[in-house]
């Protein structure tokens, strides 16, 4: 069994500085998709960065997954990657990213998802997610203020 160290209020203070890009979070929603996660990614117990990342299994009203689950059998869901804007460019992303390609690939996840905001954009998110080879595979609306463009990266 896996242990780890979790800063929940470091996670959800990290959180709360990006919910235009991401979405809020409460203790108990954190909560939850820690309990469903696939695959939780973390660089100072979370206070520093964090990836959340669920299966196509997992129990998730998000409009975006939702979506994904619409459209695939199987995929691993990137739910929010979030670092901390003292530490960014120096590899957190990647290095959290390349985690979770590694535990899908030895689960036989062949598909990474993900969404990105287009309103309001997000060009650091946009920039990271093509130089990891992710690939557009649609858009949405999600609000008169929130769009998104999917994205999905094959293993």
């Amino acid at each position: 069994m896996n242990t780890f160290v979790l800063d929940e209020p470091g996670i959800l203070a990290l959180n709360r500085l990006h919910e235009a890009e991401t979405s809020p979070l409460d203790l108990a929603a954190l909560r939850n998709l820690v309990a469903q996660s696939f695959h939780l990614g973390l660089r100072g117990a979370g206070r520093d960065a964090f990836l959340i990342a669920l299966s196509q299994d997992a129990e998730y009203a998000s409009p975006n997954f939702n979506w994904f689950k619409r459209r695939y059998r199987q995929f691993v869901y990137v739910d929010r990657v979030i670092v901390a804007e003292a530490l960014r460019v120096k590899g957190l992303a990647r290095g959290l990213y390349e985690d979770l390609f590694l535990a899908a690939r030895r689960s036989e996840f062949a598909l990474v998802c993900c969404e990105v905001n287009l309103d309001p954009p997000n060009p650091a998110s946009e920039a990271l997610h093509a130089v990891l080879g992710f690939r557009d595979v649609g858009r949405a609306r999600l609000t008169a203020t929130k769009a998104v463009r999917y994205l999905a990266r094959d293993l």
